[in-house]
């Protein structure tokens, strides 16, 4: 039978998606294989370097986000590619990690304009620009390339990133806070990943320094960690209060942790939540500042999401607006802020852009910050223009502002729409609940399996959760990410889903996870 072209094109769809896997990923989340003791011997390996011989750090280090299911995802999707009729479903939805545009997303027209005249300025010089580009956009494209060294942006540029763009942040940042900001604080990065790996580097000495990390995490933290040699001091989220940060646990383990030995160096708060997707409400970000100063712990504020706000009773607050608002300054608390071009409304995961703001550092360790930042030359400057862009949107009056409102807007309140969709499906789930998605891309529900499921993981050797995640994968096509990779109250059982497919595929994922939901649970029922 002849395919219709709506066939032909989700076939095609799906062979760029594995191309687009395959390229990306595949290096970075292919298990090691396991071999047995009498392989491993040292001199029975043809290879130079073995499982055995690098870095037990790298061995230790896991990312959930990308890791065993996302294979398993992979490898179904090549089957679809063979034979569009081999399992149940037709196509594979990663709903595994914050990748908006790779689901459909569309990338805001003044960022792209901006961008497009930027790589190739010679279009700036040619009359037919005017009728393509907007006003506005070719203004800010003439004033970025005039910052750039060699006016090219396949340049070096200052290791902190170019000093204009700089300027343009720690400008936004300003407005949005009612604080000033300084450009020799920003440190632009090739997302916000890097800059967190630079700060766990330079705060871990040895195994015996640690980082208080929420659980569940966002398991960039637990994998830098790692890396790095220091110690995860974990504090739980409360899910019940729906996922609220409580000072008296973080006391409780900052004391377990000190008694054991452990130099607790810093406290990372994610806001809004990831996977958990709460916002913080001020007199709890100001209790956290409080909490920081008293112990000596430089905060570590994750606030990549701080565009991603769908309940209307919540508002965003950067910690720097909050610990600014008590009247500490830079000598009174040392803070980090991320923040990254990947997420909010814009989604431009792929062009690897972030900052962190570096508040309340001495002089001489400064210094080995730069130096570490000058260690990597650089961040891409496709990058470092889109932070500035996203710090900087258009103003009222400019050509661009109207359209770019309601880019902005249309996605914002469909991301609002999409994750109140998904909440409610999950929620009518047996066995299922799931707190409201104050923000962020994610729902982390908690499913309560049956004794028989738990066993039947255990006979498998995996994780309870991981168990009904690549059954739902086998049975739907859909990717999610088991609560266990997280990390999660002992006993508890979770999955992490992204709120990022289009919002005319909503019902179909809700249809197929409630239809797989209930075989399950009736297979398994005790």
């Amino acid at each position: 039978m002849r395919k219709s072209a709506a066939d032909r094109f989700r076939h095609l769809f799906n062979r760029s998606l594995v191309t687009y896997h395959n390229q990306t990923i595949h290096h970075r989340i292919n298990p090691i294989p396991f071999r047995s003791s009498s392989s491993m011997a040292s001199n029975s390996s043809p290879f130079p370097v073995t499982a055995q011989n690098i870095n037990p750090q790298v061995l230790k280090c896991q990312y959930a986000v990308r890791g065993e299911i996302v294979t398993l995802a992979q490898n179904l999707q090549k089957d679809l590619l063979a034979n569009p009729d081999a399992h149940s479903f037709d196509e594979i939805i990663y709903c595994n990690i914050g990748n908006p545009q790779s689901l459909g997303q569309q990338p805001i027209t003044f960022f792209r304009e901006v961008l497009a005249l930027c790589d190739y300025p010679a279009l700036l010089d040619k009359s037919e620009t005017q009728g393509l580009f907007s006003a506005d956009s070719i203004e800010r494209a003439w004033q970025i390339v005039d910052q750039i060294p060699g006016r090219a942006t396949g340049a070096y540029s200052h290791s902190q990133g170019i000093q204009g763009l700089r300027e343009t942040i720690a400008a936004g940042i300003g407005e949005r806070d009612g604080f000033p900001a300084n450009p020799n604080d920003i440190f632009l990065t090739d997302g916000a990943s890097p800059a967190v790996h630079m700060m766990m580097q330079l705060l871990t000495r040895s195994e015996n320094d640690g980082i208080l990390c929420p659980i569940p995490q966002y398991p960039l933290y637990s994998a830098s960690i790692t890396l790095h040699g220091g110690h995860l001091v974990p504090y739980y989220l409360d899910e019940e209060s729906g996922w609220g940060l409580e000072i008296s646990e973080l006391k409780k383990q900052l004391e377990d942790a000190r008694s054991k030995g452990i130099s607790v160096r810093a406290l990372v708060v994610i806001n809004p939540g990831n996977p958990t997707g709460q916002v913080l409400a001020e007199e709890n970000q100001r209790d956290i500042v409080e909490f920081c100063k008293k112990e000596g712990l430089v905060l570590l504020a994750d606030e990549v999401y701080q565009e991603n706000i769908y309940a209307p009773e919540k508002k965003f607050h950067s910690f720097k607006k909050v610990s600014r608002s008590m009247g500490y300054g830079d000598d009174d608390i040392t803070l980090v802020s991320f923040q990254s071009v990947s997420k909010g409304y814009h989604g431009e995961c792929g062009k690897r852009g972030g900052y962190m703001e570096v508040t309340g550092f001495s002089p001489d360790v400064r210094e080995q910050v730069y130096k570490v930042a000058s260690v990597n030359l650089c961040a891409n400057i496709t990058g470092q223009i889109l932070a500035s862009l996203i710090m900087s949107p258009p103003k009222v009056g400019d050509e661009s502002y109207e359209s770019f409102m309601a880019e902005r807007g249309g996605i914002l309140s469909s991301l609002a729409k999409r994750a109140k969709a998904l909440e409610d499906a999950l929620n009518n789930l047996e066995g299922v609940t799931c707190n409201k998605a104050e923000g962020a891309m994610y729902l982390f529900p908690r499913i309560r399996l049956p004794e028989k499921a738990i066993k039947a993981a255990e006979a498998e050797k995996s994780a309870p959760d991981a168990f009904y995640c690549k059954r739902l994968l086998n049975a739907t096509g859909i990717v999610v990410v088991p609560g266990s990779g997280f990390g999660q109250v002992p006993g508890t059982w979770h999955f992490r889903c992204t709120i990022l497919p289009q919002e005319d595929r909503i019902p179909a994922i809700v249809t197929r996870l409630t239809e797989f939901h209930e075989k399950f649970m009736n297979e398994f029922r005790d």
